[in-house]
């Protein structure tokens, strides 16, 4: 048996973000690749850094990291822009005690379903 629970990145929605968290075996942290929205989530007080610690904090130690909106990367779809952020994410992760080798990196595009059910063309590099 799988439960899904889909606990609100929104800053407004942090306790429920946290009773749901609470109850998980695993955690999908979705980033975003644009520029300037990836930066702002991995800041000081990004939300990426808050909900990362939080799901270690609360006991989650399975972590997938779904990097978003590759479709609007410059150029779209770019491998660069992946590397960099997965280097990054990893980078912090590492240091609130998850071990980055058993994290799973899966770049998507929510909004054309890319990578999401099956594997997308427009990332062959993947």
């Amino acid at each position: 048996d799988v439960t899904i629970i889909d606990a609100p990145g929104h800053r407004d929605f942090i306790k429920n973000m946290i009773t749901g968290t609470s109850q998980a075996d695993c955690a999908v942290l979705i980033v975003a690749a644009g520029t300037g929205e990836f930066e702002a989530g991995i800041s000081k007080n990004g939300q990426t850094r808050e909900h990362a610690l939080l799901a270690f904090t609360l006991g989650v130690k399975q972590l997938i990291v779904g990097v978003n909106k590759m479709d609007s990367t410059e150029p779209p779809y770019s491998e660069n822009r992946f590397e960099e952020i997965k280097k990054e994410v990893s980078s912090y992760i590492k240091k609130i005690g998850y071990n980055p080798a058993a994290v799973a990196f899966v770049p998507i595009s929510g909004w054309h379903g890319d990578n999401m059910l099956e594997p997308s063309t427009k990332m062959n590099w993947f």
